[in-house]
């Protein structure tokens, strides 16, 4: 399994339409797609930020989603008023709480 980190930066103003953009592509087609396992979206407390944490069965699979025209335009108009760093990392440790 590999995890995507996508950590977009936006005006506040445009924060809650950056929010609605990458919630339409999701509900379009990635979470159709081949491999996929969830995802969630995490908005900053002062607006300028929105992260999304993704997780597919394989590198492969996202980058075959990837190829899927449909979330395409959602994701070209988001980056007209938002800039993004992604990152595709692997989970090497989950904590839970310790149980008294």
């Amino acid at each position: 399994m590999v995890t995507l980190i996508n950590v977009f930066t936006v005006e506040p103003i445009n924060q809650d339409r950056l929010i609605e953009l990458l919630t339409q592509a999701t509900e379009v087609s990635v979470k159709y797609a081949p491999g996929f396992v969830s995802s969630s979206l995490h908005r900053s407390l002062d607006g300028t930020k929105v992260t999304m944490y993704a997780q597919w069965r394989s590198a492969e699979d996202y980058q075959a989603m990837r190829n899927d025209p449909r979330p395409l335009p959602y994701l070209q108009e988001a980056m007209t008023f938002a800039t993004f760093e992604p990152g595709m990392y692997e989970v090497v440790k989950t904590f839970e709480p310790a149980k008294e």
